[in-house]
């Protein structure tokens, strides 16, 4: 997939994130993801999501998709996932959907927080990285929007509604989970 300035926020990120089509299939995703789930970015392109959770979770997983279709967006979702050597962690899920020029549903910008890891210094590194990154979108915007092509346009709108979505998010409250 094409890396527009948009998505450039989202290498070597923080956060877990990816792009599910509307059927559940990883269209791609940030290194961060792959290497906490264990997987060489390439292993999970192509691969429906529910590869990434125990049996047991696929009911979650399944009613997280059923809200996301039903509402646009999924937020505080917890799950449990696992990484390829067959471990598990809780994670909570976020997502936001994009669309394309004429509002036709193209996927989801899906983030995950491991639960295991988010402590005061986690969540002081995430809020600063999402600070960061509405400001880079915010720069984008002034200087690149109105000659930016529409899939990257649509790109662009959905990454900043979903930082947006991420800074607006008490993480501490989500240490309680």
């Amino acid at each position: 997939m094409m890396q527009t300035e948009a998505r450039k926020t989202l290498k070597d990120s923080p956060i877990m994130w990816r792009r599910i089509n509307s059927i559940g299939i990883i269209l791609d995703c940030n290194s961060t993801y792959a290497t906490n789930l264990g997987y060489a970015k390439s292993e999970v392109l192509g691969r429906p999501i529910f590869e990434h959770v125990p049996k047991e979770s696929w009911e979650a997983m399944n009613n997280s998709l059923k809200t996301w279709f039903e509402t646009g967006q999924v937020s505080d979702r917890k799950i449990t996932f696992k990484r390829h050597n067959g471990t598990t962690f809780p994670g909570l899920l976020q997502a936001t959907s994009l669309y394309d020029e004429n509002k036709n549903l193209l996927g989801s910008n899906t983030v995950i927080f491991d639960l295991t890891c988010l402590d005061d210094e986690k969540i002081s590194e995430l809020e600063k990285y999402f600070a960061v990154s509405i400001h880079r979108l915010d720069e984008i915007k002034k200087t690149d929007y109105n000659s930016m092509s529409e899939t990257s346009k649509s790109e662009y709108n959905g990454l900043k509604e979903m930082f947006e979505m991420l800074q607006s998010i008490n993480l501490h409250k989500l240490q309680e989970h």
